[in-house]
């Protein structure tokens, strides 16, 4: 059981009475959100008995599994030999770069060829940083100069892909501060400057989330998904610190379901989406 679950457990263990609104501040606190928290306390409720901690570690599991959208599949390649084009996108702070480039050895670690953008123009750093994950897993990056516009790095990756023959096209698109309406407008050029080379472009559409930022992880999604829709989300950070309800509140509140989990800062830390080791690990 992880860290904040476990606390909540041994809480819960340790009192005569359910304090009802205690439990529900702490569910809420968990950042399952206001309407699986009342689904939580009323099933609980329901029970008409005195509540064990098992009872409200299974009931919380068992919302959590009905909720949560079944196991994603991995992205395939594709019959016409075109790459399978994948936007990430993000705020600065949430993992955004580096979850590209462990997207890219997850693909590499399955045989697949792939090709990473550094479209994150306005941030040297990021550029840098996603140059060094390149040499350092063996991953082709395409870099363009600085503040070069990220939908010209964009449209010259997705050149050299399809050139290459690549299977895949990972851009690592700017940390976009989401109440920045010029920003987002930018997501949707890069859009279009990718479907100007194949109108199906791109394919899927990521969203960083830092698991451990809480509602401040709803509010990026529902920004995003409006100025660019999102396919599924990236949620990082979810090594040991009992969080992770958040990307079910995502999914609750606005149908965009996890696809990939960042575990840990080593490149390898990173795995699909699969609903049952996901709600133990947080449970």
């Amino acid at each position: 059981m992880a860290g904040f679950f476990k606390s909540l457990f041994n809480k819960v263990t340790n009192r005569a009475e359910i304090d009802w609104d205690d439990l529900e501040a702490d569910l809420i606190a968990s950042d399952l959100g206001v309407q699986l928290t009342t689904r939580i306390i009323d099933e609980l409720r329901g029970l008409g008995r005195q509540i064990s901690a098992q009872d409200v570690v299974a009931s919380t599991r068992r919302i959590l599994l009905e909720r949560l959208p079944d196991d994603t599949l991995p992205p395939e390649t594709r019959a016409d030999g075109l790459p399978y084009v994948i936007l990430v996108v993000g705020v600065n702070g949430t993992g955004k770069t580096t979850s590209s480039a462990k997207l890219g050895l997850w693909f590499k670690k399955r045989g697949r060829s792939m090709v990473l953008a550094a479209a994150d123009t306005f941030r040297a750093a990021a550029v840098e940083q996603l140059q060094r994950w390149g040499e350092r897993l063996d991953l082709p990056v395409v870099t363009g100069n600085p503040n070069a516009d990220p939908s010209s790095v964009c449209y010259h990756a997705h050149q050299k892909a399809i050139a290459g023959g690549s299977d895949f096209l990972i851009c690592d698109t700017a940390g976009r501060i989401h109440t920045r309406h010029n920003l987002m407008e930018e997501l949707g050029k890069i859009r279009r400057t990718l479907a100007k080379q194949d109108p199906s472009a791109p394919h899927l559409t990521l969203l960083v989330v830092d698991a451990t930022t809480g509602t401040n992880a709803l509010n990026q999604a529902r920004e995003f998904h409006k100025a660019c829709p999102l396919d599924g989300l990236i949620v990082t950070k979810l090594d040991g610190s009992g969080k992770g309800g958040i990307a079910v509140t995502i999914h609750d509140q606005l149908g965009i379901a996890p696809r990939f989990l960042g575990t840990g800062e080593e490149p390898d830390a990173f795995c699909i989406f699969q609903k049952q080791p996901f709600v133990q690990e947080i449970l």
